[in-house]
């Protein structure tokens, strides 16, 4: 039960029996036991407690078949297998679906109508589960937990901690929206309770509590869209000039400064890993290390061809040129998470001066590397550091990440599943149009989403392509 719905049976110890007791959660760590109201709380819970026990005749009510008790914490009921799952409901056997189901009118949040927040926030709740794929989760659930509980599970230690930080990710988005589900229909209780007891009091205090809940619960949605294996993971970033000589360096280094950008708005660490400039202008190519939670599932949206249209800085004779540049998003596994160990038989290394400015600061030592992976030609270089000790880490993570990245592309027989080949950078293959002239716009191809303001995003403001494109696929994915 929520912190409110303590402060009530405080104040209606007579209405006990009334209360929903098919499931409930208890946040009580913000109580101190060094204080008497906090006491007298706990001693009010733990008579509700004893009676919720003798009417439900313990736990048992609440597991669907599972001979396994509940593991009971301060923060709630945490059920050992998605078989325990029982879907939270009214007194009077309203869910969510049902929720919806009446189709209540969803208002504006400054309206206090709580039949508005309900259904608004049973309509996230649904597409929460949708996004999260629920049904296809609980099954790979009830798998895990079956792993979790065999005797030789640690036998292998790094597939047991695959194993354990998969359980415990899934665990916690289930946990999630079944504590929102919770939460909504024991407000919708506690209003029902106190209309009846016209206690108008109680009645503003859960319809507030709706409110909140909507709000967060918008959050949810977006965290939602990151339900890949691999969406949690830092990742490298390439970006390689396509068709369009000088142009096309020229635009891919605008890409390159978009994304690092966006990363530092995200509140991503960047860093540069390689790159390789152009004779005038711009970039031949680059790679970039984007650091920070979600970094993949968010830029492997970017993964395509990017096309501009533009007046030319570098024609004198000022005509309209189309430039391309190529965007490949590979995850950095990490944490023994590695699919293909790298043998040193199998690699060759080379060292070479890195580039330079010249003159005074012109490199005088060989400290730029770059390694070969023999048996698939995979090559990875790193001449950002002035240590050739660091650029070798750097490039050996990168290769790293590439053959990873093969490997999985190889295992769902789709190459194009993480990151798109950089060979066809040119007409027909792009996903995003940036014109600047003769008019302004950038349209993503895929999903038909546009803006008329081309410099915010050039300046790092990708976050509704990025978001359109993921919701987009999910809808697909469901179809």
């Amino acid at each position: 039960m929520s912190f409110l719905l303590l402060k009530t049976l405080g104040k209606r110890s007579k209405q006990l029996s009334r209360i929903p007791t098919r499931k409930f959660s208890c946040p009580f760590s913000s109580l101190s036991s060094n204080n008497s109201s906090s006491n007298n709380s706990f001693s009010i819970f733990n008579s509700w407690y004893n009676s919720f026990n003798r009417r439900n005749k313990g736990f048992s009510s609440i597991l669907k078949g599972s001979p396994k008790p509940p593991f009971v914490s301060t923060w709630g009921v945490r059920f050992l297998s998605s078989e325990a799952v029982v879907e939270p409901t009214t007194t009077d056997g309203l869910t969510v679906e049902g929720i919806i189901a009446k189709n209540w009118n969803i208002i504006d949040e400054s309206e206090n109508d709580w039949k508005s927040h309900a259904s608004s926030i049973a309509q996230s709740i649904h597409l929460i589960k949708k996004r999260l794929k629920w049904k296809r989760l609980m099954d790979r659930l009830e798998v895990l937990s079956a792993q979790t509980n065999k005797a030789d599970l640690w036998d292998d230690p790094v597939h047991a901690g695959k194993i354990s930080r998969e359980h415990g990710s899934l665990m916690k988005k289930m946990e999630d929206v079944m504590a929102i589900e919770q939460e909504l229909v024991e407000h919708i209780d506690m209003i029902k309770l106190a209309r009846e007891e016209n206690d108008p009091e109680l009645e503003s205090e859960s319809v507030k509590a709706l409110l909140r809940i909507r709000r967060n619960v918008k959050e949810k949605e977006l965290e939602a869209l990151l339900s890949g294996e691999h969406d949690y993971c830092s990742c490298f970033i390439e970006v390689q000039a396509g068709a369009g000589g000088t142009e096309s360096m020229d635009w891919a280094s605008m890409v390159m400064q978009m994304y690092k950008l966006w990363a530092q708005r995200k509140g991503y660490g960047v860093s540069v890993v390689d790159e390789m400039p152009g004779e005038i202008a711009g970039i031949k190519r680059a790679t970039i290390k984007v650091d920070g939670e979600n970094a993949f599932g968010y830029a492997k949206s970017e993964v395509g061809v990017h096309r501009l249209v533009r007046i030319s800085p570098f024609d004198s004779a000022k005509r309209r040129h189309t430039s391309f540049a190529a965007v490949a998003v590979i995850p950095i596994l990490g944490d023994g998470s590695t699919r293909v160990q790298i043998n040193e038989s199998d690699l060759r290394i080379d060292r070479f001066r890195s580039g330079g400015a010249g003159g005074q600061s012109v490199n005088k030592t060989e400290s730029a590397v770059r390694i070969t992976h023999i048996p698939t030609g995979i090559t990875a270089s790193c001449q950002n550091e002035r240590s050739q000790h660091l650029n070798k880490a750097s490039a050996m993570a990168v290769l790293q990440s590439r053959l990873d990245q093969l490997e999985m592309a190889r295992q769902a027989q789709v190459t194009a599943e993480h990151t798109q080949s950089l060979t066809e950078i040119s007409w027909g293959n792009q996903i995003r149009s940036y014109v600047l002239h003769p008019y302004r716009m950038v349209k993503d191809l895929r999903t038909n989403y546009e803006v008329s303001d081309p410099d915010s995003v050039l300046e790092g403001d990708i976050d509704d392509f990025i978001l359109s494109f993921l919701s987009t696929s999910l809808d697909k994915d469901e179809e």
